[in-house]
């Protein structure tokens, strides 16, 4: 609940429907979930790259970068995993608002913080997509780019994610995808075919 009081919202002069007309895209979130080192990052910004070349508006919000800025005042607590999925979602809904097709990869670990930001853009009139990627931790450990299973495995790390903290994965995703099963180059064709058959994106 807003703190904020003696606010009142204002609507422009433009319609969405004439923004993404004279932009010729639409937007749209997909909201990659799954454990760390998962692939999450991995398939975004390949298919963020995939899209550009189709000139496809788009843009990609990770969840180390946006810790950097717009989130660097939370920690890892439950409290602030939630304010943090709440904020991203926020930002989330005005990039698809404006025609952007937004991919955000986050581990987003609780199903309630997810549905909240799904809500959001539903109340938005917005499409949310959510897309599971599905790696077992097995996988993950295995991967472990930035060295933080080894270090949660060590008691260097409390509250991490898959190990002394839950991971809720999604009841009902859009998509699933399976890096462990396939390249990254098949899990962008996945999600490209998934947007035009939307109809987020136009048939090549």
């Amino acid at each position: 609940m807003s703190k904020a009081t003696n606010i009142h919202w204002h609507d422009g002069d433009i319609t969405r429907d004439e923004r993404w007309g004279a932009l010729g895209c639409k937007g749209c979130t997909l909201w990659f979930t799954g454990l760390s080192a998962s692939g999450k990052s991995t398939i975004a910004c390949a298919l963020e790259q995939a899209l550009v070349n189709r000139k496809v508006n788009c843009y990609r919000l990770d969840g180390d970068n946006v810790r950097h800025g717009l989130n660097n005042n939370l920690g890892f607590s439950a409290d602030d995993r939630a304010e943090n999925i709440r904020r991203i979602g926020e930002v989330a809904k005005l990039f698809a608002d404006a025609g952007c097709v937004t991919l955000t990869s986050f581990i987003s670990p609780y199903r309630a913080d997810r549905d909240k930001a799904r809500a959001t853009h539903d109340a938005g009139k917005l499409a949310f997509y959510e897309i599971f990627v599905d790696t077992p931790i097995e996988v993950c450990e295995q991967r472990d780019p930035k060295g933080l299973y080894k270090k949660a495995r060590a008691g260097q790390i409390k509250g991490f994610t898959g190990i002394d903290d839950p991971y809720e994965a999604p009841s009902k995703p859009e998509l699933v995808l399976k890096p462990a099963d396939y390249d990254v180059a098949e899990a962008v064709r996945r999600c490209v075919a998934f947007l035009e058959d939307k109809g987020v994106i136009k048939k090549a």
